[in-house]
């Protein structure tokens, strides 16, 4: 095969050699995605080295579906690494991901903060300790199955947007710094749905094929986060006031971590005119604040942590005009930019968006094309 490689041609993963010579370790975590992604370079003739993180006690997490990581998704990405002839490893990452991601998560919650686990999951332990141990095992590069594109541009690897908005996995990887972008891949980027992703799998015979994909949080079993947070910080389900701007005392709750800012549903203060929705949580006070929809909306977002990837310095420009992203279900929109540092700015949105919360990133988007300019995390509320 190494007789055939003509001079200046390069591979589908971008390197000037055959694919048998290019080492690729593949992040699965049992879903269908991960797997295509490993027989699709295994079929291709690369290197595949295949590893799953184990990320919690797979003991308690075994009889849970709708999840990653879990035990039970260990042997489905061990099964596909046998039918398709590659080596496959388990690395026990339990205290990595309880020190980067469970910890903070619990005490954002108890900040009254509403965190993004799966953020810091990718920034702190999938493309930090994994891509290390990537490149110990000698590895060219990393793939994930992630719905996201990586394009060269001029000043070398951009990020953009997932072909299939719908899949779009951009806002969980703003994160990404451009030396890791450099060694990352992302093959299923550029499909048009998840049908073509489930159709590959049926091609390449995985028994994957038709799994459910992970909804829950991978550690937050059915989606309760307070019985999570109650079990990691005992005593933080103390009860308290829902009050109303003006301070009035209109009801009791067992609780800051049962609520969320923008939550209308479950306060249990009925018999008003008007409704009500979460617009502040208080943990000194031990207060949930409810006002009329109206106050939830914010213009200006205090950002910071900031992951710029952009080509000219973030600290540059006096404002950036870009369309951003304050949660993962809503589309971008526009906004203006305003570095205070590097790593710190104030975001003006054009139209006020209600229930931005703390804790939630902020994701910064071209206007004009395809690529993301990195993000930040909302650290304040209004």
């Amino acid at each position: 095969m190494a007789l055939d490689w003509t001079e200046g041609r390069v591979n589908s993963l971008g390197f000037a050699k055959p694919p048998a010579e290019t080492r690729v370790v593949v992040a699965m975590s049992g879903g269908v995605d991960s797997s295509v992604v490993a027989a699709m370079l295994a079929e291709e003739g690369y290197d595949v080295v295949g590893v799953t993180l184990q990320l919690y006690d797979h003991g308690a997490a075994l009889a849970k579906k709708g999840a990653c990581c879990a035990g039970l998704d260990i042997h489905d990405a061990r099964r596909v690494a046998e039918n398709m002839n590659f080596p496959h490893y388990v690395l026990d990452y339990e205290n990595i991901f309880r020190e980067s991601v469970i910890d903070e998560f619990a005490d954002s919650y108890l900040a009254g903060a509403t965190p993004v686990p799966c953020i810091r999951c990718n920034e702190r332990v999938k493309f930090k300790d994994l891509l290390e141990t990537a490149k110990d095992l000698d590895a060219d590069c990393m793939a994930t199955g992630h719905y996201i594109q990586r394009k060269q541009g001029p000043h070398g690897p951009e990020l953009h947007s997932a072909a299939d908005p719908n899949r779009d996995q951009s806002y969980f990887l703003f994160s990404t710094t451009p030396e890791q972008l450099a060694f990352l891949r992302f093959p299923l980027g550029h499909l048009k749905s998840k049908a073509q992703t489930r159709e590959l799998a049926q091609k390449y015979g995985l028994s994957v094929a038709d799994k459910p994909d992970s909804q829950d949080i991978c550690f937050v079993p059915n989606g309760n986060y307070a019985s999570v947070i109650e079990k990691l910080r005992p005593g933080a389900g103390e009860p308290g006031q829902i009050i109303d701007l003006e301070g009035n005392i209109l009801g009791e709750h067992d609780g800051v971590i049962h609520y969320t800012i923008g939550q209308r549903r479950g306060l249990g203060i009925g018999g008003l005119s008007t409704p009500l929705y979460v617009v502040k949580l208080d943990v000194d006070t031990k207060s949930v604040i409810v006002g009329p929809k109206e106050a939830l909306a914010t213009r200006t977002i205090p950002v910071r942590e900031i992951n710029w990837l952009g080509d000219a310095p973030f600290e540059s420009e006096a404002e950036w005009h870009v369309e951003v992203k304050v949660r993962s279900t809503r589309p971008p929109a526009p906004a203006i930019i305003r570095p205070l540092s590097a790593t710190e700015a104030e975001v003006e949105l054009f139209t006020p968006e209600e229930g931005v919360s703390p804790g939630q990133a902020c994701v910064f988007y071209d206007d004009k094309s395809s690529r993301i300019f990195g993000g930040g995390w909302i650290w304040r509320g209004h």
